[in-house]
């Protein structure tokens, strides 16, 4: 697979590290000047195969476009977000056409905690009996970082930017049917656009509360998810720190439950997983374009 990265900032100079010196081929930025090429219609298309898309959310869709009409795969940042329906199946549409790949990016998907909680509900979902509630929590602390940048302190802000991870992650446990949206708090506490959200999907049947923050001054993630056998809880993301999974045996009819411990060694393995995912999908022409976009579009408009 030889490899183009549009967007030289911080997204697009960590996936350069992932991949190998035969896979890379150049840079593509109009704003640095370190850049190969200003705009990926400068660049020849025998150059390349494939697409790393890390630009800010307004300009995806035309170069998503422009990439699948000339056959190339695409791995895009999350979010992708359409302007309407029509957007979503042009691109369903072209995939389907030119036999092509448009993978969205959801690193989070690759943390060993939360895939440790998806294999336990697909094949251990006896241990927590029926799902009664989940509650994640993730906060940083990026709001004057978020703020010095115009393209990023703009829009949704950090309901887009954190809180898209968290609707993916709930869709990744629980399943797509994603029924009543309700939203509690939007802020913008220090920036024009949120910088905090809370709110809350159900999805299958299962409420999930939702809280994402860039105004949490030590990184910090929970994951609280109760069943009516025990429960599941995570703390922290191995790119902070180790993390822990802890697993509990509720006691009848009360005390104190049992409990199993699992540690993740901190170092974040997501994005080498990730971009491991991408070249499998292309190998096996697997052409993945789900409407799990479009349903999290559904929940960004209802909040």
């Amino acid at each position: 697979m030889k490899c183009i990265i549009v967007g030289m900032g911080v997204q697009g100079i960590k996936r350069r590290k992932f991949l190998k010196k035969k896979e890379f081929i150049c840079f593509v930025d109009k704003f640095n000047n370190k850049s190969e090429y200003k705009t990926i219609y400068n660049v020849p298309l025998r150059m390349y195969d494939a697409v790393l898309l890390c630009v800010p959310d307004d300009e995806k869709f035309e170069i998503i476009k422009y990439c699948l009409e000339n056959n190339k795969h695409v791995l895009v940042e999350k979010p992708l977000i359409f302007k309407n329906k029509k957007n979503y199946f042009e691109l369903d549409r072209l995939i389907k056409k030119n036999k092509t790949l448009c993978y969205i990016g959801y690193n989070h998907r690759f943390e060993p905690g939360i895939l440790k909680i998806k294999e336990i509900l697909d094949k251990e979902k006896n241990k927590i009996g029926k799902i009664y509630r989940c509650k994640i929590f993730y906060g940083n602390g990026t709001a004057r970082l978020v703020k010095k940048s115009n393209w990023r302190d703009k829009g949704k802000g950090v309901v887009t930017d954190i809180g898209s991870h968290l609707i993916d992650m709930s869709m990744f446990w629980f399943g797509d049917r994603i029924g009543k949206v309700r939203k509690f708090q939007i802020n913008k506490l220090e920036n024009r656009s949120p910088d905090h959200c809370m709110f809350q999907i159900k999805i299958n049947r299962i409420i999930v509360d939702l809280e994402a923050t860039l105004c949490m001054w030590k990184n910090s993630f929970q994951c609280d998810l109760i069943g009516s056998k025990g429960s599941i809880h995570l703390n922290s993301l191995t790119k902070w720190s180790k993390s822990h999974l802890i697993i509990r045996k509720r006691k009848f009819p009360s005390g104190y439950p049992k409990e199993k411990k699992i540690t993740f060694k901190k170092g974040d393995p997501t994005w080498r997983k990730e971009i491991e995912f991408f070249k499998k999908l292309i190998k096996t022409k697997k052409l993945i374009f789900t409407k799990k976009d479009l349903l999290i579009n559904k929940v960004f408009k209802k909040i």
